[in-house]
């Protein structure tokens, strides 16, 4: 029998998490079932069973997915040796959650405020999203450190407070976008850059 190579096992992975993606945009988590998903990717049971035990754990994959490409910004953002503000990493931040809502495959956003609710009542998907949003804290917090050193925001603010309400305008965006649907990535800082000045 052959073996089945590392990339082929990727490749069958992310079929499965983009099945389960647009069966979740359609249909919602909860009428989302694994018979769809496993309709939807194409492949066997047994295929997507082979990765998936649960749709739970399928949502916690998309998650995975589509914040691993924050932490890539935020290498990036780090690794920069020119000053950086907290502004900058916001703004950085939102034209990237709206680059990745606007890939092929469906608006990842509009999953991830049905992950939140359910987070609120499923353990393993609160698990893997306090693990993603501590991580993503903890970058803002480094921001807010890189910013201090800078002299860009005053040093006698604890880093951690700051990354408290950095993280705290991600959501309200998001939100605001999928819901009131009138607001941009420039629209929504312009209002922060205001909003800092005042």
């Amino acid at each position: 029998m052959p073996k089945v190579t590392e990339e082929h096992r990727l490749a069958r992975r992310a079929q499965i998490v983009a099945a389960a993606r647009t069966c979740v945009l359609e249909d919602g988590f909860h009428k989302t079932t694994m018979a769809d998903v496993i309709r939807e990717s194409g492949l066997s049971a047994g295929a997507v069973y082979g990765y998936f035990k649960s749709k739970e754990e399928i949502l916690a994959a998309i998650a995975e997915d589509a914040l691993s490409t924050i932490d890539e910004l935020f290498g990036k953002i780090l690794a920069s040796e020119v000053p950086l503000t907290p502004l900058a990493a916001l703004e950085a931040t939102i034209k990237h959650v709206v680059t990745i809502a606007e890939r092929p495959g469906g608006d990842v956003t509009r999953v991830a405020v049905q992950a939140w609710a359910e987070a609120l009542r499923d353990p393993p998907i609160m698990a893997t999203a306090h693990d993603k949003y501590s991580q993503l804290r903890r970058n803002f917090e480094a921001v807010a450190r890189r910013a201090q050193a800078d002299g860009t925001v005053d040093s006698d603010v604890a880093p951690e407070h700051v990354a408290q309400v950095m993280l705290a305008l991600i959501p309200g965006f998001v939100l605001q976008r999928l819901i009131l649907g009138d607001v941009t990535p420039d629209s929504y800082l312009a209002g922060l850059r205001a909003l800092l000045r005042s």
